[in-house]
C-alpha cells in the first residue's frame, strides 16, 4: 500500500480540486483517500443554517492509547480573481522554478498536505503515535464561518471527543519558515453607524439637515483618542473605518442619510462587552456636543448596529504545546521562532474553547493573491517540522 508521504503530491491533488467557498470541489474526497490508508476513520458531516449555504466538513481520527492531538484547517479557498492574470492556471498545481502555483497553495491546502505527509512518514517509520490524532477540516473558513468549525467542534464534542492540544496549519510565517508561531489572536468586532438627516437643496441648507457633518464627528470620536497603547502580549487596539457612503449621485442635493462601517481589532485590555460600551459612550458624547446645523446645538440622530458575532481575544499558555513546537522548528531550520498574536482572526478562536491551540504553517506572502504559490523545499521542511513535533509531543522522539 502506498502511503501519502510526499507533501507535493498531496498538495497537487488538493489544488486540483476547485474548492472555492462554499464548494467542496472534491477536496474532502481527496483528503479521505489520503487518510484511510493511514488508519483514520473519516466522517463528513454537512451543516446547514437558514440564509447560508450548506457546508460539508471532515473529521478524521486515528485512535490510540494516550493523549489526543488535533490538527485543524480548511480546504475552502478564496476566488481566483482575474484568472487571465495568473502566470499558471490557478487549479493546475503546475511547478515552475521550484514553486507550485495554485489557489490554496499556502492558505491552507499546503499545511494540510504537509501534516498528512508527516503522519504518513510517522506511521511508516514508527507504526503510529502513542495516542490519538484527529484532523478537523472545514469548508467554511473563508466564508461566513457559520456551518464550519464551530458546528464541527460541537458535533465532535457531543460524540465524546476531547482533545489535549491543537495545531492550526494557517500560513503564520511572514518571510521564512520558522519565523513565527501564533499563540493567540486579537479580538475582532464590526459595526455600522447610520446618521439620519433631511434631504434638501444645497443652496438652501437652512431647509435641510446634512447627515454627513454628524457622521464625520462620530467617526472622529472613534478614531481619537487611541484606545490603548498595547499590552505585553498584544499590539495596540486599532479601529479602521472601512466604508463611508451616502448613496448620493447628485452634487447639488444634501442627502437624507449617511452610513459608515468599521472594524476594530482589540487586545486583552478589553472584552467585547467593555469595548462595545466604550464605543457607545464615545458616540453618545460626540452626538451631544456637535453643533450640527446652522449654528444650533442639535444632537446627531444616529444608530449603531453590531455586525456578526465578535471574535474574542485569547492567549495560549500551554508550555508543552508551545515549547515542543519551538524545539521541533529549531531542530529543522536552526532558529527560534517568534511567539506572536499579530494578524487577523482564524478558526483557532473557536478551538481555544476546547483545548490549547497554536498556529503554524507555511510562509504567507502570496496568500489570496494572483499567482499564489509555495516553494517545494518549504513543503518538505514543514513536513519535517510536523513529523518531529508529532514524535516529540507524543514522547517518541
Amino acid at each position: 500500500m502506498t502511503l501519502p508521504t510526499d507533501p507535493a503530491e498531496n498538495l497537487a491533488a488538493l489544488i486540483r480540486c476547485a474548492s472555492v467557498t462554499p464548494t467542496e470541489g472534491g477536496a474532502l474526497t481527496a483528503l479521505e483517500t489520503m487518510l484511510k490508508p493511514l488508519g483514520f476513520l473519516v466522517d463528513r458531516p454537512v451543516f446547514s443554517e437558514d440564509g447560508t449555504p450548506d457546508i460539508e466538513n471532515l473529521y478524521a481520527r486515528r485512535s490510540g492509547n494516550g493523549p489526543h492531538l488535533m490538527f485543524a484547517g480548511h480546504t475552502d479557498v478564496v476566488p481566483v480573481g482575474d484568472e487571465a492574470a495568473w502566470t499558471h492556471p490557478p487549479f493546475a498545481a503546475e511547478i515552475a522554478n521550484g514553486e507550485m502555483y495554485g489557489r490554496g497553495a499556502v492558505d491552507m491546502k499546503g499545511g494540510i498536505a504537509c501534516f498528512i505527509a508527516a503522519m504518513a512518514r510517522h506511521v511508516e517509520q514508527n507504526g503510529g503515535p502513542k495516542g490519538s490524532v484527529s484532523l478537523l477540516i472545514t469548508g467554511d473558513e473563508e466564508g461566513p464561518a457559520i456551518n464550519g468549525t464551530v458546528k464541527l467542534l460541537e458535533w465532535a464534542a457531543s460524540r465524546g471527543e476531547k482533545w489535549d492540544a491543537s495545531i492550526v496549519g494557517e500560513p503564520t510565517n511572514p518571510d521564512a519558515l520558522g519565523d513565527m508561531i501564533k499563540i493567540g489572536r486579537r479580538g475582532s468586532m464590526s459595526g455600522a453607524i447610520s446618521v439620519n438627516g433631511r434631504q434638501g437643496h444645497v443652496a438652501y441648507p437652512q431647509l435641510a439637515d446634512n447627515p454627513v457633518r454628524g457622521l464625520m464627528s462620530l467617526v472622529d470620536a472613534l478614531l481619537h483618542p487611541v484606545f490603548d497603547k498595547g499590552t505585553r502580549d498584544f499590539q495596540p487596539t486599532n479601529l479602521e473605518i472601512t466604508s463611508i457612503d451616502v448613496g448620493n449621485p447628485a452634487t447639488n442635493v444634501i442627502p437624507a442619510k449617511a452610513l459608515a462601517t468599521f472594524n476594530i481589532r482589540f487586545n486583552d485590555t478589553w472584552t467585547d462587552e467593555t469595548l462595545q460600551a466604550e464605543i457607545h459612550n464615545r458616540l453618545d458624547q460626540a452626538a451631544k456636543r456637535k453643533k450640527y446645523r446652522q449654528g444650533k446645538k442639535t444632537p446627531v440622530d444616529y444608530e449603531l448596529v453590531w455586525r456578526d458575532r465578535p471574535s474574542h481575544v485569547f492567549l495560549t499558555r500551554d508550555d508543552k504545546l508551545i515549547e515542543t513546537l519551538r524545539g521541533s522548528i529549531k531542530s529543522a531550520v536552526g532558529k527560534e521562532p517568534t511567539l506572536s498574536t499579530s494578524g487577523g482572526t482564524s478558526d483557532a478562536r473557536f478551538i481555544k474553547d476546547y483545548c490549547p491551540v497554536v498556529e503554524f504553517g507555511l510562509v504567507g506572502k502570496t496568500m489570496h493573491m494572483v499567482d499564489e504559490r509555495v516553494a517545494i523545499a518549504d513543503l518538505e521542511t514543514l513536513t519535517r517540522i510536523y513529523q518531529r513535533f508529532i514524535e516529540d509531543w507524543f514522547g517518541q522522539g
